[in-house]
């Protein structure tokens, strides 16, 4: 019987793949399986891969011909998988040595239908940890009452699908919106805190995420980082009154952060960049995109009223929201 199931998707990651390859065997127990997706390489990565076929009891490899994107690379492990848990590693990162099974421990003993963690990001040399927002910890939570209040960063603002584990038996819920290449992870976090029944977060931070790596989409400014308004189009379909605050400050917050790094876009580019992003922040409330400007720092609140010419500014001053961007 297989308890745990970790999907791995990479592209073109012959650079880094083997780190991660290498952390799970050490984090390898019996009931452990291990699914690569390969979306549509180029370079070594599928030769790398093969190669840790004696290292790692429980790997099998699932090969794209061509890039079908983050999300569903990842839909086609979860179609693969057989563990009751499912976690997820993206292919340039890698895992504290037995991490896995404290997190099956976890997730066991608590009996949720899923458990958050915190992680550590990794800048060259520099590693600094990142916690769940969540204060309560190993405590079985509605994650409903995790996505408010509006104004203070919460487990929506934290959508990273490696840093937890999750209870395959939550079916479609832990499916990502397919065609997405950017973006992917924040409808996910929003439509799982709204339908899941019980969560939890837990002080462990074993996930090594690796940032500022040249070709992932965090750096690359290209056609698929419009996903961004697909991905919010979805957060904001049929979203329940109370949570719309919320939803309004997390794009707001995101787009003005986009608009700040849009130097790294094409300029044709980042003139559609800039009229959808107008677009779709007209369409939303102005107050609620008027309250979202003054809780920004100043120079990303400015940012924002630049592109909505004529934003009231609400009494209060600007402050710094908190959120992850």
């Amino acid at each position: 019987m297989i308890t745990l199931s970790v999907i791995v998707p990479v592209r073109d990651g012959e650079r880094f793949i083997s780190d991660a390859l290498v952390s799970l065997a050490r984090n390898f127990r019996p009931g452990f399986e291990f699914v690569v997706v390969d979306d549509g390489s180029v370079d070594g990565t599928a030769a790398v891969v093969e190669d840790f076929r004696a290292d790692l009891p429980g790997l099998a490899v699932i090969r794209n011909p061509e890039p079908l994107g983050l999300a569903d690379a990842r839909n086609a492990g979860l179609s693969a998988v057989s563990g009751r848990y499912v976690t997820f590693l993206d292919g340039d990162d890698w895992l504290a040595p037995g991490y896995l099974a404290r997190l099956v421990a976890v997730i066991d003993g608590l009996g949720c239908d899923f458990v958050r963690a915190d992680h550590v990001q990794v800048e060259g040399r520099k590693r600094v940890v990142h916690r769940a927002p969540a204060a309560r910890r190993g405590a079985v939570l509605d994650p409903r009452g995790a996505i408010l209040p509006a104004g203070a960063r919460t487990m929506v603002d934290y959508p990273y699908a490696w840093a937890g584990v999750y209870r395959r038996s939550l079916g479609d819920l832990l499916r990502f919106p397919s065609g997405l290449h950017t973006a992917e992870d924040r409808p996910w976090i929003w439509r799982l805190h709204r339908e899941a029944v019980t969560f939890a977060a837990v002080s462990m931070a074993g996930v090594f995420y690796r940032r500022q790596v040249a070709g992932s989409l965090t750096q690359v400014g290209d056609e698929r980082q419009l996903h961004f308004f697909d991905a919010f189009e979805l957060v904001f379909a049929d979203l329940e009154e109370k949570y719309l605050p919320k939803a309004v400050r997390n794009f707001c917050g995101l787009l003005a952060h986009h608009l700040e790094l849009a130097d790294r876009f094409p300029p044709e580019l980042r003139a559609r960049f800039t009229e959808r992003g107008a677009r779709m922040a007209q369409a939303l409330p102005r107050e609620l995109v008027a309250e979202a400007a003054a809780a920004m720092p100043a120079e990303r609140s400015a940012v924002l009223r630049e592109l909505l010419p004529g934003l009231p500014v609400p009494a209060r001053g600007p402050r710094p929201d908190g959120e992850d961007s």
